[in-house]
């Protein structure tokens, strides 16, 4: 199910913690279309939630939950050894808090995208993919996964839990020849160069691919594309994608 009509820009937000902060949310705020915001797991607290909910209602950005694996040490980066149904435990927690501060600031909460390893390990297993979609189900929300040449295998996973699916591509990350991404040991994992990041955005807005770390253009069908806000690279040129693609 498409849900947008152009390519829309996502970032993960409100990921600062205590008086630690991380990312620039004020500074891209008004160049995104959706702030995938942190629920606590991971990074965040009630506090950076909220400031981040009115952040993002102020611009006119869409405001999703991006739950993460219980592992605020490890940023979320680590798999947690957790069994299915304990996985939608957590992620229904995560989506209850974040859904409830929105309440509380006359905010709507619009979409699911989860973080880090949990994101990773829901592409791999089949069976953590059913655990999060059950998740969405209950809160009659979208989810938000990563967009490869497999789309209609998870297309048919989620119809079976009448749950949307938001594709999603990634600015600042390189593709291997099978779609996928370049995994982050690969020295070419992320790009260097912020024309890179904006050629390859437009690339997949105007024609639905991206070109391999060996020059092969690989199809990608993608709603929306994350821009990092902790890199200063695809900060530098959020605007400019912002700008270009309302001009499509």
């Amino acid at each position: 199910m498409k849900l947008n009509e152009r390519l829309m820009i996502n970032c993960d937000m409100g990921e600062s913690f205590g008086a630690w902060k991380m990312g620039n949310d004020e500074e891209v705020m008004p160049w995104i279309d959706m702030a995938n915001i942190a629920c606590g797991f991971h990074a965040s607290d009630p506090s950076v939630m909220s400031t981040t909910i009115q952040l993002a209602t102020r611009h006119g950005v869409k405001i999703g939950a991006h739950p993460g694996y219980p592992d605020l040490q490890g940023f979320g980066r680590r798999t947690v050894a957790l069994k299915n149904d304990e996985i939608s435990q957590i992620m229904v927690y995560q989506i209850g808090a974040i859904k409830a501060l929105c309440h509380y600031h006359n905010a709507e909460l619009h979409y699911v995208k989860p973080h880090g390893a949990l994101y990773n390990d829901m592409m791999k297993d089949p069976s953590v993919f059913k655990a999060v979609v059950s998740a969405c189900e209950s809160f009659s929300l979208p989810l938000m996964i990563l967009a490869t040449k497999q789309n209609e295998k998870y297309l048919e996973l989620a119809d079976e839990y009448n749950v949307p699916l938001l594709f999603e591509a990634f600015a600042d990350r390189t593709y291997q020849d099978n779609g996928l991404l370049t995994p982050r040991s690969h020295y070419k994992a992320v790009l260097k160069n912020s024309e890179d990041i904006f050629y390859q955005v437009m690339q997949l807005a105007e024609y639905g691919s991206v070109t391999s770390v060996t020059g092969q253009k690989i199809p990608i069908e993608a709603d929306t594309v994350c821009i990092h806000g902790d890199n200063s690279l695809s900060i530098a040129v959020v605007r400019r994608l912002y700008e270009s693609l309302e001009g499509l």
